[in-house]
């Protein structure tokens, strides 16, 4: 049998603590070992017993989050997900955890209707999994509910015309989760000011998505936004699918843009994906570059498979370079990517395809 994965869940919040505790123990593969009302508690809960992972809120009293992320992982590196609330000024704090070492950001679960409560739950209970799987952790996967596949959003290509084949421009759709804010600043950092369009879909929470895309702006050549329903894709940008939406790619005669929409969780996520994959092969078929990179789970696993028999080229990082080696393993043995590189290759390989 396997090992549960111990959490400890640190926030100021009773409530918060509580809700946590309930999404948490609902999965039979994750123990709350603790809940502590800020840092200090957390370390005295931590002498008696070793956290695989750690919920931490941003903003407590003695020491903030930011503070506590910092000792632990300059004295006892263990997997940290920020749990925060859904700000921009928020969003900007929350970022920095992430170049402190936290593994991921989710929000925090707020009173709700039982579908929110239910996509928090699968949203919390998998950031835990991917954050045990980024130290390589044992974690067991559990089934909460059916998990919704692109079909939810975009029909499949079976009974679709395909992809119109000829166009001026290539376009590059790319798809990241654990690890992926600092891979994808590796990657379009490395990006000239004349690449081909890029659109991304990076797991995040809403608002996360518009500072995490400013701040990729400031330090790229290339245009980073996030993107907006109907943004055209234009050369030199990369578009970043909002949290809590769907991104899908269009295309209307010689021009590509983007449909931003609701819809439920697919395989797991929203944005996914397997949808911006899945509309990358209808509406560009050939003319596609599609980037799998490191993140837990299988999302954009099928969509890259359907990419892939459209005529795409379509690349995956390789295990060594991920932080979780998840989807793009999953891709690879559906048989949907043609090669497999280090995250340095990367951008060089989108400039040599588009």
């Amino acid at each position: 049998m396997k090992q549960q994965i111990k959490v400890l869940v640190v926030d100021d919040s009773a409530l918060v603590r509580q809700t946590l505790i309930e999404l948490l123990s609902s999965d039979p593969g994750i123990e709350v070992i603790g809940a502590a009302g800020d840092p200090y508690a957390a370390v005295e809960r931590m002498k008696e017993i070793v956290p695989d992972v750690i919920t931490l809120d941003v903003e407590m009293p003695r020491m903030d989050g930011l503070t506590f992320l910092r000792k632990i992982m300059a004295q006892h590196p263990i997997p940290v997900i920020i749990c925060s609330t859904l700000t921009e000024q928020g969003a900007e704090t929350t970022l920095k955890a992430l170049e402190y070492g936290a593994v991921e950001i989710i929000q925090k679960p707020k009173v709700g209707t039982k579908k929110f409560f239910e996509e928090s739950r699968i949203r919390i209970c998998d950031a835990v999994k991917a954050a045990a799987s980024a130290k390589l952790r044992v974690y067991t996967p559990v089934t909460v509910r059916p998990k919704l596949t692109a079909d939810a959003v975009i029909p499949s290509m079976s009974h679709q015309p395909k992809a119109m084949v000829k166009t001026t421009e290539k376009v590059v759709v790319v798809g990241a989760s654990t690890g992926g804010t600092e891979a994808l600043r590796i990657l379009l950092e490395a990006l000239p000011m004349d690449c081909p369009a890029i659109a991304v879909v990076q797991h995040m929470p809403e608002n996360f998505t518009a500072a995490f895309s400013k701040r990729l702006d400031g330090i790229c050549r290339i245009t980073v936004r996030e993107a907006r329903d109907g943004d055209t894709m234009l050369r030199g940008q990369a578009l970043i699918a909002p949290g809590n939406r769907h991104m899908l790619l269009k295309r209307s005669g010689a021009r590509y843009y983007v449909e931003i929409k609701d819809g439920p969780l697919v395989s797991r996520h929203r944005p996914s994906v397997d949808v911006l994959f899945r509309s990358a092969a209808r509406y560009a078929g050939a003319n596609t570059v599609g980037v799998i990179m490191t993140g837990m789970g299988d999302d954009g696993a099928k969509g890259m498979r359907e990419m892939f028999d459209a005529g795409a080229h379509t690349v995956a990082q390789d295990e060594q370079s991920c932080v979780v080696f998840g989807m793009p393993n999953e891709a690879i043995k559906l048989g949907g990517v043609r090669k497999v590189m280090p995250l340095g290759n990367l951008a060089g390989e989108i400039l040599r395809m588009g």
